[in-house]
């Protein structure tokens, strides 16, 4: 019997299943490591959108960081959602303590809902080993719209001159991702799937790519990897009926 790596997401909770640290513990457990928490925020959510956050206090989060880095030997970190920058100073401070730390800027709600900002998610970006923003995102962190491959590519060098050693911009509803690692941007293509149910894909997408780095992996292979994962995930959910809105994804259709 192997002792699972130890994988470690620091977000919100999704009360409706789909997405924040309910998908992230998914993936964690998909993909063979052992999923540890600290939330966040308490959202109130289901696959319409989010009705309701309740921030979880600066010392609460410092508290469950110290509690899970005292006990168990983390091997790679994921963030998501922050919106306090009380909470993004924590991170900060613990950073030589975090590796492989892996940042979702969880900014906006699929709904519309604002999560967080580019201030606070900001503070965190010298720390990140990678980064992968949704090309939404990534426009908020560089105050533009992006919309094309050459626009995302871009944006992607651009951010890693801003401290992650790697940068991933996610085109998701076009099955187009570009990563910037090494100095080098590479657009990687896949194959798009027909389906609304995509609620939590970018979640499901970083947790997976701080499993694989948590692994051995080197960045431009857990992309790959996650990116497979998602796929695989959008695939095997494409048909459900989960709710009135965007459904989430099938995260143990990997192993299927």
């Amino acid at each position: 019997m192997v002792t699972p790596r130890v994988v470690l997401t620091i977000a919100g909770s999704d009360s409706g299943g789909g997405a924040g640290i309910q998908a992230d513990l998914k993936t964690f457990a998909a993909l063979g490591a052992f999923g540890t928490s600290v939330l966040t925020a308490i959202t109130a959510q289901n696959t319409l959108g989010v009705t309701a956050i309740h921030a979880v206090p600066a010392d609460i989060v410092a508290a469950q960081l110290d509690a899970v880095l005292s006990d168990l030997p983390v091997a790679a970190v994921k963030v998501g959602m922050v919106s306090d920058p009380a909470v993004a100073k924590v991170i900060a401070e613990r950073a030589g303590d975090l590796p492989h730390l892996v940042i979702d800027p969880v900014m906006v709600a699929t709904a519309g809902s604002r999560l967080s900002d580019s201030a606070v998610v900001g503070v965190l970006l010298p720390y990140a080993s990678v980064l992968t923003p949704n090309r939404h995102e990534a426009g908020a962190l560089l105050g533009r719209v992006i919309e094309t491959a050459e626009e995302m590519a871009e944006a992607a060098a651009e951010l890693a001159k801003l401290g992650p050693r790697g940068v991933v911009v996610t085109g998701s509803e076009l099955a187009v991702d570009v990563l910037h690692v090494a100095g080098e941007t590479t657009v990687l293509r896949g194959s798009p799937v027909e389906t609304r149910n995509n609620h939590g894909s970018g979640c499901t997408f970083s947790s997976a790519i701080a499993v694989r780095l948590a692994a051995g992996d080197s960045v431009p292979e857990a992309v790959m990897t996650a990116k497979d994962y998602v796929y695989r995930g959008l695939r095997g959910g494409a048909s459900w009926q989960l709710g009135a809105g965007p459904g989430p994804l099938d995260h143990f259709a990997w192993s299927l």
